[in-house]
This record gives C-alpha cells, sequence and structure tokens, in this order.
C-alpha cells in the first residue's frame, strides 16, 4: 500500500510466496522486485537467484529483519541491487527502489 502512494512507482504484481514471486516475474516481467529475505516456502535469497536467471535485466530489492553483513553479501551474491533492513523501511525503501531501478552503478552506491 505505501509503495502505491508514490507517483513514480507502480506495483504492478503482489506475491506472498517465492514460488508465487517467480510466476510473477515470468508473467509480468517487472523493472524491480521486492523480496523479503524470509519466504515461507523458498528462502528469499535463493528466489532473488532465481529470478536473475529468469530475469537478468529485473533489478531486485532485498528486504530484510535480518540487518547483518552475512545476509547482506548473500543477498548482493543472489543477484540483489539493493538490501534495505525493516528497522529502516520508512526512510530508506523507496529510495532503494528508485536506485535499483537506474544503471547498476548506481544502486551499488547508494542502495543500501
Amino acid at each position: 500500500m505505501r509503495l502505491g502512494m508514490e507517483p513514480d512507482i507502480v506495483v504492478v504484481g503482489e506475491a506472498d510466496t517465492g514460488t508465487s514471486a517467480l510466476d510473477q516475474v515470468i508473467e509480468v516481467r517487472p523493472d524491480v522486485v521486492l523480496l523479503d529475505v524470509n519466504l515461507p516456502d523458498v528462502d528469499g535469497i535463493a528466489t532473488a537467484a532465481r529470478v536473475r536467471a529468469l530475469s537478468p535485466d529485473c533489478a531486485i530489492v532485498m528486504l530484510s529483519m535480518h540487518d547483518d553483513a552475512a545476509t547482506r553479501e548473500r543477498a548482493r551474491l543472489a543477484g540483489a541491487r539493493a538490501f534495505v533492513g525493516k528497522h529502516d523501511i520508512d526512510n530508506a525503501l523507496t529510495s532503494a527502489i528508485r536506485a535499483a531501478a537506474g544503471p547498476a552503478d548506481e544502486a551499488e552506491e547508494g542502495g543500501d
């Protein structure tokens, strides 16, 4: 709902599982996918790696309560352009999505 209020962000799908997210990526071909690290069926980081394989141009923003260096590194290695800790969601989420949607070098600089 929060993202739907942003004038430059269009939410084109929602999924509550990693499997459903992959189905949405195949069907909708979004520019950016927002994934939680903790998904009920498939780990969000594993889902991110599958998103990259299915849609290499799709930017991935990871969201997690586990805001530690190891989780961030796993997300980066899986192809995430940005990582947002849930404790910082109000301040950083829309900025991370916008940065991820831009050129890859911009997301790497400002996506955390």
